[in-house]
């Protein structure tokens, strides 16, 4: 049986279904893939970039509204 493509973040460098690359953002939130971008929160591709200018500006958000 085959693997699953996977896409993760680690130490600067994005494995993307198991080709390596450097990371293109300092915080791994709308990391760019064939016109989506990367959430790292929920794991997940987006079609628009993420309005938050990093991570700790989209958990304050979720704390004040309940989610996202």
């Amino acid at each position: 049986m085959g693997t699953i493509w996977k896409f993760s973040l680690n130490n600067g460098v994005v494995d993307q279904g198991g080709q390596p690359r450097r990371q293109l953002t300092s915080s791994g939130c709308n990391e760019p893939y064939k016109g989506r971008y990367w959430c790292p929160r929920k794991k997940w591709f987006r079609t628009s970039r993420c309005p938050f200018t990093n991570r700790r500006e989209c958990q304050n958000y979720e704390v004040m509204c309940g989610s996202l």
